[in-house]
């Protein structure tokens, strides 16, 4: 629910970041600390080498100090993975929703299916990635999100706003970059079993061994089940079923010279069932079951190795293949997507200046049999580079860009510029960047719709976004505080028009979509005990749809606020609240209200530790607030894109426990 450390790290390179602990939220925790500091040392970043923790995330190029960075990196550590992991053991939603400026969106009730919008930018335009590769696609499909099981994750990095100098085109409004444990020296183990009120069930089991001293290997495993629920009888699921096998070997290899080799394979297959119970009907009468059958598998490799003196060569490849059968209601769809991606590098330093270049190519293709006029294939070669410069001891600049050559888009350069500042216990961190976004058919509503009812794609222009971030922070003995100040705006953003009763068009908006919004964090932490407190405000509006004027984006909160207080102990556990409020939202194609209600989020933890077993208990959402309490699910009538259902504002499970026991082998 929260973390033991709370930091900033601030990384860059041309795809590789650099960490240090934060505690971005948690189940108890929302929040962010700008450039801050030790977790025993309100100056940290000011301490000796030796008095500092410096993690180094998976997949980095550079080798300087993570404190030194200028671009801004948060990162969810160890710790805080493991208090998401017993509340909600079977996917990854609750470890980023709570993250300050993050937030978790659900685009298809019917099935549960949600993205990642980064402060007030859409889900489409985050990359989620995975040790640094496109694992789930070069955009992540909307049940992506629901179907990875943080069990065996190191650490979770997020960059917020245009990451396409480091990403290239799927990072337009930033990156989620999920870092999985490696193999250590010594054996280790573990595994968990979790189950709900609402009748869902998690198994999910982690061991990692070495081979011999220089490789070492390791399995995550899992089964998942939930049964579907009517929560409101009226015979619509309110959470839907599914049944959900994962398994991810890997392998690590560590050279004597400083070489590198790092393996990892997936594999998962889910089916899921939502629309009408049995029984069941839609306002007009019939049945309506909407189901998603799912298989992927993926393939990555990293690779690095020193060929001069502070002269490194890095290679990271992958490739993922994910199967697809939809049904909604009497239309099946039958598709695939694939991802091919390779990128090769050279990092080095010299005295006060760190650099990267290299060249990437990404592959992304889509092939429906059903309706073959949206199939499309992107290939997209690139080139890229960046130069960080300690100028003084307290300033340090930072400049990146990435030239990439779509073949459907042209040519793109999308550049980055950074400043890092550092006066005493003050840490002052200013960041501009411009990106772009390849437009496929899957926005919102058609990942919750089908492709049935949209009309072949026209000319679309490529999407395009300036982001700009200034952050100032402050950290000395027990206290922290930071400030952030955010702004974006989008051109061709692409929406959905209606064109007839039962058709919907995809379009370039005529105008440009802007974001502007803050983020204030608060936090005490002493003797064990943690107190958080936290705020973002977003202003993010887009040109009307009438033509005349300009209106707030739907469901983008202006105000939501997170406090949270928690005592742990290493060694015999922990117990925390918190609460969050999410102010109101507008809604679009909603005939029972234009705007939403605001609500408060109330939930406990607690978890004892009895040598290796541990015993956990989690209540969320203690108000039982749930949006079918104030209207209906189910829309009146049919929307033109296929939808039978509203936008989901408020949660639609109402409250919940689950409770279970983790057991560790190997060394604790």
């Amino acid at each position: 629910m929260t973390c033991a450390a709370l930091r900033v790290a601030l990384a860059g390179s041309a795809a590789a970041l650099f960490a240090a602990p934060l505690c971005t939220g948690t189940a108890l925790g929302q929040g962010l600390a700008i450039g801050v500091a030790d977790e025993e040392h309100g100056a940290g970043l000011h301490q000796d080498d030796e008095a500092e923790e410096i993690i180094i995330v998976q997949g980095t190029r550079t080798r300087r100090r993570v404190q030194d960075e200028p671009i801004r990196v948060e990162v969810i550590v160890r710790e805080e993975i493991e208090e998401k992991a017993i509340m909600r053991p079977g996917n990854i939603a609750m470890l980023v929703a709570e993250t300050g400026g993050v937030r978790v969106q659900v685009t298809s009730p019917a099935l549960g299916a949600a993205n990642i919008r980064i402060q007030g930018l859409e889900g489409r335009y985050t990359q989620l990635l995975a040790d640094g590769l496109p694992l789930y696609g070069g955009q992540a499909a909307s049940l992506g999100l629901l179907q990875i099981p943080p069990t065996d994750l190191g650490q979770v990095e997020i960059i917020k706003g245009a990451a396409s100098a480091l990403y290239g085109p799927s990072a337009l409004g930033g990156v989620i970059n999920l870092v999985s444990k490696r193999p250590g020296d010594i054996f280790e183990a573990e595994v968990l079993a979790n189950a709900t009120t609402r009748d869902g069930q998690d198994l999910t089991g982690y061991v990692a061994a070495p081979l011999n001293t220089n490789m070492g290997v390791s399995l995550t495993a899992g089964a998942h089940r939930q049964t579907g629920q009517d929560i409101d009888g009226d015979g619509w699921y309110d959470l839907a079923a599914y049944d959900r096998l994962t398994a991810r070997p890997r392998l690590q290899w560590d050279g004597d010279d400083g070489s590198s080799v790092y393996l990892t394979l997936g594999a998962m297959m889910e089916e899921r069932i939502g629309g009408t119970a049995p029984g069941g009907t839609v306002p007009d009468g019939t049945p309506f079951a909407q189901t998603q059958d799912t298989d992927r598998f993926d393939a990555g490799v990293v690779a690095e190795m020193p060929v001069a003196e502070d002269v490194i060569l890095h290679l990271r490849a992958s490739a993922m293949r994910q199967d697809h059968l939809h049904r909604f209601g009497s239309v099946v769809e039958d598709d695939r997507h694939e991802n091919l991606f390779a990128e090769t590098s050279v990092s080095g330093a010299d005295g006060a200046t760190a650099w990267v270049g290299g060249v990437a190519f990404q592959s992304d293709r889509f092939y429906s049999d059903t309706f073959p006029a949206f199939n499309y294939s992107y290939d997209v070669p690139g080139i890229f580079g960046q130069v960080e410069r300690e100028v003084t001891p307290n300033l340090t600049l930072a400049g990146s860009g990435r030239i990439d050559f779509h073949d459907q888009f042209g040519t793109q350069f999308s550049p980055r510029l950074s400043a890092l500042y550092r006066p005493g216990f003050w840490t002052v961190r200013g960041s501009l960047g411009g990106g772009f976004y390849a437009p496929t058919p899957f926005v919102d509503e058609i990942e919750a719709a089908g492709l049935s009812r949209l009309e072949p794609l026209g000319a679309l222009e490529a999407e395009t976004a300036a982001t700009a971030s200034l952050d100032v922070g402050y950290a000395r003995g027990p206290f922290e505080v930071s400030v952030t100040g955010f702004g974006a705006n989008i051109e061709n953003a692409t929406r959905l028009v209606e064109t007839a009763a039962d058709r919907v068009r995809l379009v370039n908006v005529d105008g440009t979509t802007r974001v502007r919004g803050s983020e204030v964090l608060l936090r005490y932490k002493e003797d064990g005990f943690t107190v958080t407190g936290s705020y973002v405000f977003v202003d993010s509006s887009e040109p009307d749809p009438s033509g005349i004027g300009r209106r707030e984006v739907p469901l983008t909160p202006r105000h939501t606020a997170g406090l949270v207080g928690m005592w742990e102990e290493h060694g015999k556990g922990r117990i925390g609240i918190e609460a969050y409020y999410t102010g109101r939202q507008t809604l679009d194609d909603n005939p029972y209200r234009t705007r939403s209600r605001p609500y408060v989020h109330l939930g406990i933890l607690g978890e004892i530790v009895l040598g290796r077993v541990s015993l956990f208990v989690n209540a969320e959402n203690l108000l039982n607030n749930r949006q079918t309490r104030f209207d209906p699910l189910l829309l009146p009538q049919r929307d033109p894109s296929g939808r039978w259902t509203v936008d989901a504002w408020q949660p639609l499970d109402g409250f919940t426990l689950n409770g279970g026991i983790r057991l560790r082998l190997g060394e604790l």
